[in-house]
């Protein structure tokens, strides 16, 4: 009996400015979602750290992010992407041209670092953005 292959995955990069939550937070969530389906990246066209509470909103779902780290866009452009995914609009206008003429898909997120307010507020705007990237990855993996 022959074994059969296993198609390739589907290569996705998520790209935001500093890489320190949304795209973070869609790296993972779209790992625990798509599953093996699809090999996954993030960065930013800045690299920092990674947001305490974007640590802390993952955590909350199970997901352990405390050991990722902020990449910049440098590392991947080289790199052969299916997808690349911009997660703000400050990423999607200056993302640069990748190899392979990956699909470019844009969708804005708002920025929870920007809420002000108590740690809880804070917090509870990282849950948000959480919540409402995991139901559009939800939607998107539908599509394969």
């Amino acid at each position: 009996m022959e074994s059969a292959t296993s198609p390739e995955p589907i290569r996705v990069l998520f790209l935001c400015t500093h890489n320190s939550a949304r795209s973070q937070m869609a790296e993972a969530l779209l790992r625990l979602i798509g599953g093996p389906k699809f090999e996954v990246s993030s960065a930013g066209t800045e690299a920092t750290r990674v947001n305490p509470h974007a640590i802390q909103a993952m955590a909350d779902v199970g997901i352990d992010i405390s050991e990722a780290r902020s990449k910049h866009l440098n590392e991947f452009l080289g790199d052969d992407f299916d997808y690349v995914i911009t997660v703000c609009d400050s990423a999607n206008e200056s993302c640069p041209i990748f190899p392979g003429d990956p699909k470019r898909i844009h969708w804005s997120f708002p920025d929870p670092s920007t809420v002000e307010g108590s740690d809880a507020d804070r917090q509870r705007a990282f849950d948000r953005t959480r919540d409402e990237i995991t139901l559009r990855l939800r939607t998107w993996v539908q599509l394969f």
